[in-house]
């Protein structure tokens, strides 16, 4: 008979190859290690494995042993990993536990397990005992999808907050009910991709996931594991993939948490210069402790493996990269040379791509970095982070800056819609209009346009045209498809009923149209990080502010995209095309049908041998006001 208190034998133990990765900061499965296993038979019980060097002693306590201090003691083992392990017979699925760890110094500390793979619902914070099985149906998904993640892949993504997306109500929606509702909108509107705010169990709802404490476990508020499993199977089923915003840069300093998990500081720096965030009051990974980057490397995968996702958005990584991030003078520690770059988090996102594009290379990597550091999205070997997208705050920022001022000012800021081009392909970018511009008083996407309700609609939708149509990767946070006039909050949901009212319905439509357009023309993606794909043909009418540029596919194919961004129709607006032929008008933003005045070229016009822009052919366009047009040559000429 097995003692209670040693390792199940049909466990996973860990084994001489397991301890030299944990310790050298590679290991990428640890969740299959550490953490709790159900015996494969449920008499069995289950067993536990948890890190906790400097404890005196450390036993796991729970429902099934009323919580006792002293009836499933754990053992450390003697490997120097510092792990400690037990086996807890009595212990059944779906039950609470925790670790009851005594510190070296006598404090008793109650900690939920890191490697959790469900926990109880906030504001309970007790870990429960969990099984992954689950049948999947994604095989025709999993087979197709290096093609539909490529960097050469139409990419447009839908940011979802999934607790404020939709409520029956008012409560918090089922991961199975939000799969259908979400794939029912999504799938018409053309996105290719969902990105899921983080879902990684947090204490705090207000957090909107970045305060996380669960880092293998789905938060419970929508539902089991399995439940999760089935909204990603879904979505896959229908055409969608699924990213995770994931924050490996920053956890929450909760007593049941990561924070001082040991009585010491093991997740995190012990010197607040180091190990304590002052922008959002958290701690910071210590990146330079291997055991930590094994722990942040197998969450990262674990999402990719256990669940199907199909990729991870890196959240805040610029203030993973500096030491001085939000801290003034004196409130940082360089580094060995000198400097304020953070080595150890470079090796560590460096380390973690690796893994990621080794592991699962049809799957991808974003970092949301907001500063100028090279090379973000560039392989490893080329002193890049090995990142294989990175969002572009700088355009951004530039735009909007641009979209909120009165068009007879925009003359002078002309340039801030063309700055994004000195850089665009020193990078992989991802265009974002995420859910950090829709709160905390900046409004929402539709209330930043200047002019009345026509113009604000009209700017908006100008906006998107203008944004589908530049070179980069698509992300637009909910909402924001329809206008929603209300600025964003998690509580309640969006305002759905306003998609009744055409000026909305319209902008809905265009999305969709802009989607489509996306998918169908590859002069809009194949060469988004290619500077073969794009070409000025008018960025300096800033008197008129008015842009015209080309967009090409691999195979010379052209998109004409001309955006005017006043009020003033103009009429006669002669553009340099590449080619003789009928230019057919595939989008235009003021149709009628999108809630707009309905000017434009008639469905098309014809090029005539008139240079203009250094070309030997000009079209003459009808521009209408506050808008976007694209256009694209006959194919039979």
């Amino acid at each position: 008979m097995t003692p209670a208190n040693t390792p199940h034998p049909t466990a996973n133990p860990i084994g001489e190859t397991d301890a030299y990765l944990f310790q050298e900061g590679t290991h990428s499965r640890l969740y299959e290690r550490l953490g709790s296993h159900l015996a494969a038979k449920e008499d069995d019980g289950a067993t536990f494995a948890v890190w906790a060097p400097n404890a005196r002693s450390v036993s796991v306590i729970g429902d099934w042993n009323y919580w006792s201090a002293h009836a499933d003691p754990m053992h450390r083992r003697d490997d120097g990993t510092g792990v400690w392990e037990a086996r807890c017979p009595n212990a059944r699925r779906g039950q609470a536990y925790k670790y009851r760890i005594e510190t070296r110094h006598g404090q008793i500390l109650e900690k939920a397990d890191p490697l959790a793979l469900w926990s109880e619902p906030a504001p309970a914070t007790a870990s429960r005992l969990w099984s992954l099985e689950y049948e999947w149906n994604d095989d025709e998904w999993m087979r197709t999808r290096a093609a539909r993640n490529a960097l050469d892949a139409p990419i447009s993504i839908y940011e979802l907050h999934p607790g404020s997306w939709r409520r029956s109500d008012n409560e918090l929606p089922n991961y199975r009910e939000l799969a259908h509702q979400l794939a029912d909108y999504i799938v018409p509107l053309g996105f290719t991709h969902v990105e899921l705010m983080p879902i990684t169990e947090h204490p705090f709802y207000g957090s909107w996931g970045y305060q996380t404490t669960g880092y293998f476990a789905p938060t419970a508020r929508y539902g089991t594991p399995q439940d999760f499993m089935y909204f990603v199977d879904h979505l896959h089923q229908r055409g969608i993939g699924v990213v995770l915003d994931w924050v490996p840069s920053h956890f929450p300093t909760d007593a049941h948490g990561l924070a001082a998990f040991d009585g010491t500081h093991l997740y995190e720096h012990e010197d607040p210069r180091q190990g304590f965030h002052p922008e959002w009051n958290s701690a910071i990974f210590n990146y330079g402790r291997n055991e930590v980057r094994s722990f942040l490397i197998s969450s990262g995968l674990f999402w990719l493996s256990r669940y199907h996702l199909d990729g991870l958005r890196v959240d805040a990584v610029a203030s993973m990269l500096y030491l001085d991030y939000a801290r003034k003078h004196g409130e940082w520690i360089p580094n060995k040379w000198g400097g304020r770059e953070n080595l150890e988090a470079i090796d560590f996102l460096q380390e973690l791509n690796r893994a990621v594009y080794r592991e699962h290379p049809d799957t991808f990597t974003v970092a949301e970095e907001s500063t100028s550091w090279p090379r973000v999205s560039r392989p490893i070997e080329m002193g890049g982070l090995g990142f294989g997208m990175k969002w572009n705050m700088g355009w951004m920022h530039d735009v909007l800056a641009y979209m909120k001022e009165n068009p007879i000012h925009r003359r002078w800021h002309h340039h801030q819609m063309t700055f994004a081009m000195v850089y665009a392909f020193s990078e992989n970018f991802v265009l974002p209009l995420s859910h950090d511009e829709v709160v905390y008083g900046k409004g929402s996407l539709i209330n930043k346009m200047p002019g009345d309700a026509w113009q604000q609609f009209a700017n908006l939708r100008s906006l998107f045209g203008f944004m589908w149509a530049h070179p980069g990767k698509k992300l637009l946070f909910m909402g924001g498809e329809f206008a929603q006039r209300r600025e964003w909050t998690h509580e309640g949901q969006l305002e759905w009923f306003v998609t009744e009212y055409p000026e909305h319905h319209g902008m809905q439509k265009l999305v969709g149209e802009l989607n489509r357009l996306l998918r169908g023309e590859p002069a809009l993606h194949e060469l988004d990080f290619s500077d073969e794909g794009f070409e000025w043909i008018e960025a300096d009418d800033q008197d008129q502010s008015v842009y015209a540029f080309l967009r090409r596919a691999r195979s010379g194919e052209a998109v004409l995209v001309v955006s005017n961004m006043t009020p003033v129709p103009r009429r006669n607006y002669c553009v340099g095309v590449p080619s003789a032929g009928t230019w057919r008008e595939i989008l235009n933003t003021d149709a009628r049908v999108f809630g707009g005045s309905g000017w434009g070229n008639l469905g098309a016009v014809e090029a005539s041998p008139m240079r203009s822009h250094g070309r030997a052919h000009s079209v003459c366009l009808t521009l209408p006001p506050l808008s976007t047009l694209f256009l694209k040559v006959d194919a039979d000429v």
